[in-house]
């Protein structure tokens, strides 16, 4: 029988369109209409960049983790652009998640659901539509799905063709990544496959290799004393997650499905909307009310009770496990004062929702010296705040959401080298928000292993 077809109600008055009856925040002015519709009938006749059955799949392990049976690790860049599509680039996001997932996994004695913030994460919300600079004001950098960062009027006008670029971008990122985790690039025999090249020496790494030795000592002992060899030793499942802000886009990949019921967004497995989108009457919780897919709601301290449950209430009016995330992300100076509320207002609805904190997006602030940065102390004090208030609310921590790249980056101070403002300059990569490098993702998963250990 498909999945629940007798308690889940498909959603009544909603088309994969419907969402343009409402107000839609964020979105690109095109100035070629003919133009984008074109490249939306294009994008609309390509193949899928994910399945219904990862999806469902995908859902299955979320309602696990809301039952307490996974711990769930989302991360990846902030926003991807198009010319790092490469194998280098994605295979080191690819070995950073897989680290924190083994030392989440070896310390928290449960099993890792990974969510990489890749292939569709093209898209950024704006604070405002234009941007001026030296009294020239040119469209805002809405991510390379829009538009490209150089400050020029060519360059700032927002291009349909992109929407088949960061098709075709993302296309070829879950290809590798499903390569590479077929192949056995995931195999806990081997985890020395994951270290990162450039990483010469570092404390951490050596705490990893500690935590790997032991853990593939485990495994052949199993498999000794067993004579079996489990096959869910070599691979691994990945999932992937985007912002699904741009809605033309989103709309394009959202089909229906042979032996399925209802319509599933195929552009990924785990879309989310964040809190400059989370309007009851808008146009992206239209979308979202409509599709199957397991989904992420970004709670912020502006967010209100009523208006959290009215979200869920709409978004997930049967109950449905596996299907509601809610992705706090408040600052260290807000959680304590804002989150209790949220996390009753949620109980009260008696919904199942899995919560994760984002501790990244409410620490954002500007150095002296001009560059966007975060403090990894600020950073750590919100997650261990975030530990304490659900287990003092009688909930459950079951997530992290985190901005992180495999690459040698200088863009958060603080953690394991004592990054200071001044080395903000030596590698500052992002277009966008600042992400931690591989030292600090670690020492992340190390933190929530330790927090995790002193409530249990």
């Amino acid at each position: 029988m498909t999945e629940r077809l007798k308690t889940i109600t498909p959603a009544q008055g909603w088309r994969p369109d419907s969402w343009q009856q409402k107000l839609a925040g964020q979105q690109a002015t095109y100035d070629d209409e003919n133009e984008l519709r074109g490249a939306l009938a294009r994008l609309a006749g390509m193949p899928p960049l994910v399945t219904s059955w990862e999806i469902l799949a995908l859902k299955k392990q979320i309602a696990e983790a809301q039952a307490g049976k996974r711990f769930f690790l989302q991360g990846g860049d902030c926003a991807e652009v198009f010319g790092e599509c490469q194998s280098s680039i994605i295979a080191n996001r690819l070995k950073v998640l897989l680290q924190m997932s083994l030392i989440l996994l070896h310390g928290l004695e449960m099993p890792v659901l990974r969510v990489g913030r890749f292939a569709g994460q093209y898209a950024k919300p704006r604070s405002s539509d234009l941007e001026t600079r030296d009294g020239v004001s040119l469209p805002s950098y809405r991510g390379d799905l829009v538009n490209s960062p150089d400050f020029t009027e060519a360059a700032r006008r927002p291009d349909p063709a992109r929407l088949l670029q960061a098709h075709a971008c993302s296309a070829m990122t879950m290809n590798f990544v499903r390569a590479l985790v077929d192949g056995g690039f995931a195999d806990l025999h081997h985890p020395e496959y994951w270290d990162l090249g450039w990483v010469e020496h570092s404390p951490l790494a050596a705490e990893f290799h500690r935590i790997s030795d032991s853990i593939g000592q485990s495994v052949r002992f199993v498999e000794t004393i067993t004579g079996q060899k489990p096959g869910s030793l070599k691979r691994v499942d990945f999932f992937t997650s985007h912002e699904a802000l741009h809605l033309h886009y989103e709309q394009a990949l959202t089909r229906q499905v042979p032996r399925q019921w209802g319509w599933f967004n195929l552009a990924t497995h785990f879309p989310w909307i964040g809190m400059r989108t989370a309007e009851m009457d808008g146009a992206h919780v239209e979308m979202f009310r409509g599709i199957r897919n397991p989904m992420g709601i970004k709670v912020g301290p502006g967010m209100s009770a009523s208006w959290l449950k009215d979200l869920i209430r709409t978004l997930n009016p049967d109950n449905e496990p596996g299907r509601l995330v809610l992705i706090h992300r408040m600052g260290a100076g807000k959680v304590g004062d804002h989150l209790p509320g949220l996390i009753e207002a949620a109980k009260s609805t008696g919904s199942p929702v899995l919560w994760i904190c984002d501790p990244m997006h409410g620490n954002t602030e500007k150095a002296a010296n001009g560059y966007k940065t975060r403090r990894f102390a600020n950073i750590q004090a919100e997650l261990e705040q975030a530990f304490d208030i659900h287990a003092a609310c009688g909930s459950r921590l079951g997530g992290v959401h985190l901005e992180l790249t495999g690459e040698n980056v200088t863009e958060c101070v603080g953690g394991a080298r004592e990054l200071n403002e001044e080395d903000l300059a030596t590698c500052y990569k992002t277009t966008v928000d600042p992400r931690l490098n591989y030292e600090q993702a670690l020492e992340m998963a190390m933190l929530v292993v330790r927090k995790h250990r002193s409530l249990a």
